[in-house]
């Protein structure tokens, strides 16, 4: 007998407590912007980070191109020389 009047209770009172809630916390403006504000002498240059990243990029990539390269001379001289292996092979057996 008590739970449901005790739901009740509590089905009026949140959103009641919601109401003034809403009533009493200050609408942000439009013009406020959200964080603070911080000087432009005092941030980071934003070019020189990007450009210091895209140097750090293509180092990255030069890296990643010239590992490649290295990988793909020593797939093609293993080719070479198993055909090489096998032209070999099929002389000495004619």
């Amino acid at each position: 007998m008590l739970a449901p009047c005790l739901l009740r209770r509590a089905v009026l009172t949140v959103p009641f407590v919601f109401v003034v809630a809403l009533l009493v916390t200050e609408p942000v403006r439009a013009d406020q912007e959200a964080g603070t504000a911080i000087p432009a002498e005092s941030r980071p240059c934003v070019d020189c980070h990007a450009f210091e990243f895209m140097q750090r990029a293509l180092q990255d990539l030069k890296k990643t191109a010239y590992n490649l390269d290295t990988r793909t001379e020593t797939l093609l001289l293993q080719v070479e020389k198993r055909n090489l292996c096998d032209c070999v092979a099929a002389n000495l057996l004619n």
